[in-house]
Parts: structure tokens; C-alpha cells; sequence
């Protein structure tokens, strides 16, 4: 994968189908200016509210994500062994990146019910057992940079990142559980302004949850099986950032719903990606 960050400089990983397990930043001459070999299998990314200096940026690994920060890469400390977060959702308005928790190394289809929230501030970490289990779509941010996760009882779960809380829960589709295909259809979720864009692929419906009130708000009837979701709002993916110091306006945007996508700045991944959530 490959970002472009708001200074110029670009986040890319580094490996083959077999191996990889570096990820650097690259500045406008291509010369490395960070680097990090410890992250087993990277896949995913997302990026959090910036830092002093430089955009952040989390990258999922089998042992713990990394964390690019200030012009430095971070690791995050995990109790486990085998830890992978490869999906991974972030906002402009945390510091905190919510990821799915994977301990089971030889299973060929996990089904988690702990999310983690990975706080890019200091690599701290904290689980929240949601009770249910998800899967890779199921991931997104509420306006405030709430965490909202959509779990297999059809609940859409509010939490607050700071507290690791579940605040709200809200009934939005019936029971569903992950194919074992996991290309085949399920429930997607994307966010715009103060609304939860929700599909039922089961049912053929859209819903749209208003999360200032915490209810479905309208539901649509689609006249095909729903696969991808993508909102579009006519406004950038994130808001743009002045860089005074140099007499220009720079945009950065990037948020990672789906592990194998590859945005571009200025616009939110698409879920669909092209290899898989990679279990």
C-alpha cells in the first residue's frame, strides 16, 4: 500500500505475497526518513488525528500495529503472541484508532466479539468485549470519532474511544454471521455527517441510522443484493490543513475500512480492496 501524506512524503509498505513485514516513509526524493521491520504480515492502515509535526498513520501487524508519529515510528505493546489488527478505521477528530483482535493464528475463520482501541498518543491499547462477534465491514467512525462497530446480532454499537464504553446500542438489521466465503455479500457500514449508512444483504434494504438519536431513520428497498457501500458526499474525504509556514493548503484524507485497500490522500478507502481481510 501506498499514502501520501499531508508534508509530501509517502507511507508504503514494503514485501511480496511470501514476506512482508516493513513499512517506511519515503520523502520527496525517495530517501527513507522512517522505518520499521517489525510488523509481521503488514496489512491495513489508517490514520488518526495528526501530531505535532507530521500526519499518524497505524499500520495492522500479526504482533501489534505500528504507529507513525512525529517523524517516528512507534509499536504498540500487546500481551499476546499473535495479535493481528489488520482492519483498521481512524478519524481526524482522535487520536484513537478502533481495529479488529485476532489471537488465533492457525484458525481459518476467526470470529472475534473484543475490538481494540489503539491510543497513537502513547502505543497504549484496550479491548472492549462487545458480546458479539463482526467482520471486516463492519468497522466505522461516528462524527464526534465515535467508534461504531456493526456485530452479528444486527446491533450498531457506539463506543466512546476515550472511556473504551459502550454507550449505545441500536437495532438495525436481523441476526446475520460472516459467510464462510468471505466474499460473499454482508452488512456494510459507511458514515457521512451524522448518519450510519447500513446494508441488510440478506434483505435487500438500506438503512440509515441517525446516531445523534440513535435510531433508523429511513430504510430503502434495493432491487439488488447490496456487496460494497460507498457514501458520497460532494466534500472532501477530510478537512484540508493550512501549512502557513509554506503559503499553502495541503489535504489529507485517508481512512481504512477494508485491510487490502490503498487510498490515495484526500479520499476514504473503498471497503471492496482486492485481496481479502486476510485471516
Amino acid at each position: 500500500m501506498a499514502l501520501e501524506l499531508a508534508d509530501g512524503t509517502l507511507f508504503t509498505t514494503q514485501g511480496t505475497e511470501d514476506e512482508r513485514h516493513t513499512v517506511r516513509v519515503l520523502g520527496k526524493d525517495g530517501a527513507v526518513k522512517a522505518e520499521t521491520t517489525d510488523c509481521p504480515a503488514v496489512h491495513g492502515e489508517a490514520a488518526a488525528a495528526p501530531g505535532a509535526s507530521t500526519d499518524t498513520v497505524m499500520a495492522g501487524c500479526e504482533n501489534g500495529p505500528v504507529i507513525y508519529r512525529d517523524g517516528t515510528f512507534h509499536k504498540v505493546a500487546v500481551a499476546d503472541a499473535y495479535a493481528r489488527s489488520g482492519n483498521l478505521a481512524g478519524s481526524e477528530r482522535s487520536p484513537i484508532v478502533l481495529g479488529d483482535y485476532k489471537v488465533d493464528e492457525d484458525a481459518e475463520q476467526e470470529r472475534p466479539t473484543r475490538v481494540a482501541l489503539f491510543d497513537t498518543r502513547d502505543g497504549s491499547h484496550r479491548l472492549v468485549d462487545l458480546g458479539s462477534s463482526y467482520w471486516f465491514r463492519s468497522l466505522a467512525r461516528g462524527p464526534e470519532g465515535e467508534a461504531l462497530v456493526l456485530t452479528y446480532d444486527g446491533k450498531l454499537n457506539v463506543i466512546d474511544v476515550e472511556s473504551g464504553k459502550v454507550v449505545r446500542k441500536t437495532d438495525v438489521i436481523q441476526p446475520w454471521e460472516e459467510k464462510t466465503d468471505w466474499q460473499e455479500a454482508g452488512p456494510a457500514i459507511k458514515v457521512a455527517g451524522s448518519s450510519a449508512y447500513v446494508t441488510d444483504a440478506q434483505n435487500k434494504k438500506l438503512h440509515a441510522v441517525d446516531l445523534t438519536k440513535g435510531e433508523v431513520a429511513k430504510t430503502i428497498d434495493l432491487p439488488q443484493t447490496p456487496v460494497e457501500l460507498a457514501v458520497v458526499t460532494g466534500k472532501p474525504g477530510a478537512p484540508a490543513r493550512e501549512e502557513k509556514a509554506h503559503g499553502h493548503v495541503s489535504h489529507k484524507g485517508h481512512d481504512h475500512a477494508h485491510d487490502d485497500a490503498a487510498p490515495s490522500a484526500g479520499a476514504p478507502a473503498d471497503a471492496g480492496g482486492h485481496g481479502g481481510p486476510g485471516r
